[in-house]
């Protein structure tokens, strides 16, 4: 299955609910990926432009992009952003691909 990684910001109102509420919000979010289809591979804190890191495998795009958009619409996050991530194996045969399809290939000018 394809593998996504998922960046999110909280608003201040999710910060102030986790400062009076501490939880482990690992269930919350695996319960969401699995609605999706998916399986969570990881979900970290993390420090930077980030608050959240997720790891999970999706059949689709769209439902990584759907599970996001739930996500969002509670008022949670400031900014969430989703990527496709592959293996470098997986990205060698990308590669591979690319340089067939541009056998030949001229760019404008030439």
């Amino acid at each position: 299955m394809p593998l996504f990684i998922t960046y999110a910001s909280y608003s201040h109102t999710a910060i102030k609910g986790m400062v009076s509420e501490p939880t482990d919000r690992t269930a919350a979010i695996n319960g969401l990926v699995e609605k999706a289809g998916g399986k969570l591979i990881a979900a970290y804190m993390t420090t930077g432009s980030n608050d959240i890191v997720i790891i999970t495998e999706v059949a689709d795009g769209s439902d990584a992009v759907a599970a996001g958009m739930a996500a969002a619409a509670t008022g949670a996050f400031t900014k969430l952003e989703t990527v496709r991530a592959w293996t470098l194996p997986e990205f060698k045969g990308i590669q591979e691909k690319a340089t067939r399809i541009g056998a030949g290939f001229k760019p404008p000018g030439t």
